[in-house]
């Protein structure tokens, strides 16, 4: 599972499926790309609902008739099927409303006939189970980033988050529908962890949290009082009334007492329920995002990841869950979380923080370290995958100030001329994205600003969900969809700084459905925010839309060219 092929007369159709997405990637051999026009894209509907005239044609947001600028944008109505306006591109990305089953992919190279009339050539279907799969006792699950979106203006009609003043305890049934939405398969995860834990009596629970504020996580853990033990991060960020988390609320300093920091309100409300809280911050954060269950004081099962557990960590940045029931990973985190619980002071000099933990889980591999460590040896490993790659390296980071051995790799990455590098780096306010082009550097700045005023019409206004990052991704991807691909990822930021100053976890994946699970996300976020990007700065002497000569084509078979290592890479076998 997790990789389809499909190959007739020279057309060739790769599909990797995602968490609940599917990337299609296509090729054609050289000769055949005369009068292309791009390709076309047929989905049939699973077997549960396939009926008579079920086949439907994903559709485009550019045409040949309707140019898009900044200033004349596309409106709701101007999609169209990819039959008549086809892709130009060697990719796409598709989301299934109707949910996971069977799905049949049918793709067809469109040429031109006459002006912008096309034709179907040659085709090739391939079938895909879109069914969320296991890899052992291991689940993944990423958030939908959409909150800054038209989609999400047109279904929820840009809805608010939170009530205000937002508060820790306020009744969050009015926003239960959209959460489902923005919190997708990640959301689902969270709460099913927390609900098999609230309702064993013999499960006691413990938790790493950096940010907390999401107030049904808050919610359920006082409803288990003193089975729970939560350490919180106390850093400059979460103890003073200007905070620059914005996700975290603390309580007014009392006005007779000189006390230097401020008890932030979910640790307050925690502690008022029983909860055990401990706060510290190592030598920097205590930054961490782990929940660990453990039946009869035994650990069985831990969730992490980047996600933090917050409206903005679940609601409105692009964050990861993984989710282990293997009680050989969660003695792992259970060690740690102890370590940090009895003596913080001594993390660095502890069994647990000194090397790389290897563990299988089903007949996957996996490596685990935990962080704050005397140097920073595990950002070796990801730089050494980074360099030793064979044909691609995908990710997704939020890019500190720091640096590090990991973050040089790949910011030298548009140097390589044999590897497709693609991908996204938020610095605050603005994303650097690998830009699949011709020239060097081959990356762009890209803005992350949502559509707040001067909205020109058919748009509408969007919301931000708040300051801070969008991109909240810590992860690595290198090669993919090869027989020796590896995914670095967990709550480390892979910056130098970070592994010896705050606790925190990495997880290196040796599993090939696995990373093409989160390759799949970074293509997706990849081109969800580079097309806004190039319609901000379109123009009516350069506008967005398709072009009428085949020529669109040729870089994707120019040796020198990353759209050629594209379009190599991608496909794939």
């Amino acid at each position: 599972m997790g990789i389809y092929h499909g190959k007739k007369d020279g057309l060739k159709l790769t599909a990797y499926t995602g968490d609940r997405a599917v990337l299609l990637a296509f090729d054609l051999d050289k000769e055949h790309i005369d009068r292309l026009a791009g390709f076309a894209i047929a989905a049939t509907l699973p077997d549960t609902e396939r009926k008579k005239g079920s086949d439907y044609f994903l559709k485009n947001r550019l045409n040949f008739n309707k140019p898009v600028t900044a200033k004349k944008p596309f409106g709701a109505e101007q999609w169209t099927a990819s039959d008549s306006a086809p892709f130009q591109t060697f990719h796409w990305t598709h989301y299934p409303s109707t949910g996971p089953g069977r799905y049949i992919y049918t793709l067809f190279a469109m040429y031109f006939e006459t002006g912008t009339t096309v034709l179907p050539g040659p085709s090739v279907s391939v079938e895909v189970d879109l069914v969320p799969e296991h890899k052992g006792n291991l689940d993944i699950g990423f958030t939908r980033t959409m909150v800054s979106s038209q989609a999400y203006v047109n279904r929820f009609k840009n809805a608010d988050l939170y009530p205000e003043p937002q508060t820790i305890d306020y009744d969050t049934t009015p926003f239960q529908v959209q959460y489902a939405w923005l919190g997708a398969h990640a959301r689902e995860m969270l709460v099913a962890f927390l609900e098999k834990c609230r309702t064993d009596p013999d499960v006691t629970v413990d938790v790493f949290a950096f940010d907390l504020d999401e107030a049904d996580t808050i919610r359920t853990l006082c409803s288990m009082g003193s089975r729970v033990r939560v350490y919180q991060d106390n850093s400059g960020d979460h103890t003073s009334e200007d905070s620059e988390e914005p996700d975290m609320k603390c309580l007014p300093k009392p006005e007779k007492r000189r006390v230097a920091v401020h008890e932030p309100m979910a640790v307050h409300a925690l502690r008022q329920a029983g909860v055990q809280v401990k706060t510290g911050h190592f030598s920097g954060l205590s930054h961490n995002k782990v929940i660990i269950r453990r039946r009869n004081n035994l650990p069985e099962a831990i969730l992490t990841g980047s996600a933090n557990f917050t409206i903005r960590g679940l609601y409105v940045q692009a964050n990861s869950i993984l989710v282990f029931e293997d009680k050989s990973v969660a003695d792992l985190y259970a060690q740690a979380f102890d370590q940090a619980w009895n003596d913080p002071r001594k993390f660095k000099a502890s069994k647990i923080a000194l090397g790389w933990y290897d563990r299988s889980v089903g007949k996957s591999r996996f490596s685990f370290s935990f962080a704050p460590h005397t140097t920073a040896f595990p950002l070796d490993r990801i730089a050494d995958a980074v360099r030793d790659a064979n044909q691609s390296v995908l990710f997704a980071m939020m890019r500190m100030r720091s640096s590090g051995k990991s973050i040089d790799a790949i910011t030298g990455l548009p140097e390589r001329e044999d590897l497709y590098s693609m991908g996204i780096l938020q610095k605050k306010g603005e994303l650097e994205l690998f830009k699949p082009d011709v020239g060097k550097p081959n990356f762009t700045v890209a803005s992350t600003a949502h559509l707040a005023k001067d909205v020109p019409y058919p748009f509408s206004k969007e919301i931000g969900g708040g300051s801070g990052q969008v991109i909240h991704h810590k992860f690595v991807v290198c090669d993919f969809n090869s027989d020796n691909p590896v995914v670095f990822c967990g709550s480390s930021n892979l910056a130098a700084s970070g592994e010896t100053s705050n606790s925190d976890n990495l997880i290196a994946i040796y599993d090939r459905d696995i990373a093409v699970r989160y390759a799949v996300e970074a293509v997706r976020l990849y081109d969800h925010f580079r097309f806004r990007s190039l319609r901000e700065g379109s123009t009516s002497a350069q506008p967005l839309q398709l072009k009428t000569s085949s020529d669109w084509a040729k870089t994707y078979y120019d040796p020198g060219s990353i759209r050629y290592r594209e379009r190599i890479a991608l496909v794939g076998g």
